[in-house]
């Protein structure tokens, strides 16, 4: 319970061992160009450890022409959209989970698998986030931080 100065009846909060988490400024352009080749990198990657299907990896970064997406996969800058590097940050802390929580080969099929959690209702969890879009990818990613304790 936060006490409070008799003087202003403001809460007096102990002061913080940890700096302020430093996020990313997305909306800045240059921010996004500078994070953007990594960011491509990473979901490439994890794509391929997944064996996610082209048309599914477009669809997880919300729907790309495939001219677009051959050209991002071969290499090409680009410099993303926010809603792009934010969906490929779900995936980032996706995978990262499940490479906590379970074996590299399980945690490379965990999201082709049927899964009876009532979130995914017997789907995949790839279907689920296909279907749902980054709000579905955040789910996803707040339940496995749950389920690593983090």
């Amino acid at each position: 319970m936060a006490k409070f100065s008799s003087a202003s009846r403001q809460a007096v909060y102990p002061v913080s061992q940890y700096p302020s988490p430093q996020f990313p400024n997305l909306g800045d352009a240059d921010e996004r160009r500078r994070l953007s080749p990594a960011a491509l990198r990473a979901f490439f990657n994890i794509m391929r450890h997944w064996q996610v299907r082209d048309e599914d990896a477009r669809g997880l970064l919300g729907g790309l022409p495939p001219s677009t997406y051959n050209a991002w996969k071969s290499g090409s800058e680009k410099h993303l959209e926010q809603d792009r590097l934010l969906r490929i940050s779900y995936l980032i802390g996706i995978f990262k989970s499940l490479n906590i929580l379970f074996s590299t080969e399980l945690a490379d099929r965990w999201i082709r698998l049927p899964n009876a959690n009532e979130i995914f209702n017997h789907r995949t969890p790839l279907e689920y986030m296909l279907r749902g879009g980054a709000p579905a990818m955040d789910t996803v990613r707040r339940l496995l931080d749950a389920r690593r304790g983090g």
